[in-house]
């Protein structure tokens, strides 16, 4: 039995597919990557929060994802606690509930 975990190229393809298909104004909860790679139960899903914060904060740099907290975009290299993704500049942080 293989552990494959996905590598960071698939974890970027679907953080960036998760955001695109949610569109602008709306954001995505980390976790929500994590599941569609590693499936529902969190022994599939729990080891990929990490590795997934870790390419949110490299597409946040490159602008290509927008890292929210509270509704407000944050420092990528500055944020502790729950967040959030979406596309940048897509006025995210204007929506109640996130």
């Amino acid at each position: 039995m293989t552990d494959a975990r996905p590598d960071d190229d698939a974890i970027e393809t679907t953080m960036l597919r998760l955001v695109t298909e949610r569109g602008a104004d709306k954001t995505v909860c980390p976790s929500e990557v994590a599941r569609a790679l590693g499936g529902p139960h969190p022994d599939g899903w729990g080891p990929l929060m990490q590795p997934v914060r870790r390419i949110a904060v490299r597409l946040a740099h490159a602008g290509r994802i927008a890292i929210l907290r509270k509704g407000k975009a944050v420092d990528p290299d500055d944020f502790r606690g729950v967040y959030r993704l979406s596309l940048p500049g897509s006025g995210a942080g204007s929506q109640s509930g996130v």
